[in-house]
């Protein structure tokens, strides 16, 4: 996720440590070296310089506070002006009014629209407790119908056929009928996922309008790919001024997004960026913070989202059996396969150790971080392959039995030793001193990545 403006601006401010003082030459350098980092990251030129405007204004009129070194001080003021150019704080979505709650997405072809709806219904029914209905309203493409009923069933939300019904052009009726569905079954919030083009035209902002007036949504969300770059803001714009837009949804920035469309669409278009989708899963899916986004961009990670990402996948109760476990000194690999299970489900390891500050740098390359992960699935496999006498008394696991549980799990006794070995270092990491409290349960792979 933004590599390459991140690199570059890493560059620049590790030259920052060796200021003495703040002056307008060294400031401009760095500010030309800046500019060039923002036009790489396709950002657009007007939102380049005014944020170099009010960064030089406050650094050249800035007194150095504390103990901050002047390097750092302008790159506290870097991030304090980025901050505001994706917005300055969090929008929230409106669910405001009576139920059924009419949420609109538009958006072109090829945006991640289908599965962005998919993803919004499970962050609604996870984080604010609703119950939501997926309706397919794309009278063109058949197939988004049939992707869409798969992903409603996967994440637990309902679903409505509309896609004939919409080919027919009668609105005005299949609205109200998807909201007597919607009230008589119990759902309280109604997502269309519309029709898109492969381009901008008249006929498609003619048939949104009428879906808009129809439905009358507190929100219409366009859905807009990340690694479009600042064409996007024209086609923000543009939907903007046909259909009416209240948010944004940045999708596809697990991909190779340079940071252009976020950095620009807030800026010149004025719309609120609401969301972002940050991979395939269906819980790839983020409120939008302008602080957390920043420090992502700048190199210094996101704790904050970490930390909820791990507070949603590690439940409190199984945290707690876990904490009793250690301090009982009984461990097991029921214990370690599960850590592995709730690993997955925070995402890959790239992007997980991309929200920590400096790891980054530190970090191995991505083919050796996808090996870790390949490694943990074997892994698995062979937790898998043992009954549950051996997987709660690891001691028992002797020549003949790491044979069968190999061939069992498709790996070789060398796998299985590689296993048990981790197995007892973690051990080892997680002893217990006396009148300490355990914590969570450590990453397994905590010593290094090579394995």
């Amino acid at each position: 996720m933004f590599e390459g403006i991140n690199d570059r601006l890493g560059q620049v401010f590790r030259k920052l440590k060796g200021w003495g003082k703040l002056s307008e030459s060294n400031i401009e350098e760095t500010l030309r070296e800046i500019r060039l980092a923002f036009l790489e990251a396709d950002v657009h030129y007007q939102v380049v310089n005014n944020f170099l405007t009010q960064v030089k204004t406050r650094a050249l009129g800035q007194e150095v506070i504390g103990s901050l070194t002047p390097g750092q001080q302008f790159i506290k003021i870097v991030r304090e002006e980025m901050i505001q150019v994706l917005g300055g704080k969090v929008q929230p979505l409106d669910l405001g009014g009576s139920p059924p709650v009419g949420i609109m997405l538009v958006g072109l072809q090829g945006s991640g629209k289908t599965t962005t709806a998919a993803k919004l219904a499970y962050y609604l029914k996870k984080s604010k407790g609703r119950n939501p209905l997926l309706v397919a309203f794309d009278a063109r493409r058949p197939a988004a119908e049939e992707q869409l009923e798969i992903l409603a069933g996967r994440v637990g939300a309902g679903f409505y056929r509309a896609r004939e019904e919409a080919a027919g052009g009668r609105v005005d009726e299949v609205i109200p009928r998807i909201r007597e569905r919607a009230l008589t079954q119990g759902y309280d919030v109604v997502i269309l996922d519309t029709a898109g083009r492969l381009h901008v035209d008249t006929e498609l902002m003619a048939e949104l309008a009428a879906v808009r007036d129809a439905l009358e949504p507190r929100e219409t969300l366009l859905v807009v790919d990340a690694m479009v770059g600042q064409d996007s803001v024209r086609m923000v714009q543009n939907f903007s001024s046909g259909v009416g837009v209240s948010g944004i949804i940045l999708s596809k920035l697990d991909g190779d997004a340079r940071g252009g469309a976020a950095l620009s669409i807030r800026a010149v278009a004025g719309i609120p960026i609401k969301f972002l989708g940050i991979g395939e899963k269906d819980d790839d899916f983020e409120l939008f913070h302008p602080d957390r986004l920043a420090d992502r961009i700048l190199g210094m990670g996101d704790l904050l989202s970490l930390i909820e990402k791990a507070e949603s996948v590690w439940e409190e109760k199984e945290v707690q059996k876990v904490q009793k476990k250690l301090a009982a000194g009984g461990l097991d690999l029921e214990d370690f396969l599960e850590q592995f299970r709730m690993l997955k489900k925070m995402g890959s390891f790239e992007s997980v150790l991309a929200m920590v500050p400096g790891m980054k740098k530190l970090a191995p390359n991505p083919e050796e971080m996808q090996r870790a992960e390949k490694e943990i699935s074997r892994f698995e496999a062979i937790i898998n392959s043992m009954t549950r006498n051996e997987r709660r008394n690891p001691v028992l696991i002797n020549g003949s039995r790491r044979r069968r549980i190999a061939a069992g799990s498709g790996t070789s006794p060398a796998d299985v030793n590689r296993l048990l070995k981790r197995f007892q270092e973690m051990k080892k990491i997680l002893k217990i001193k006396p009148g300490h409290r355990p914590g969570r349960m450590a990453f397994p792979f905590q010593n290094g990545f090579n394995i």
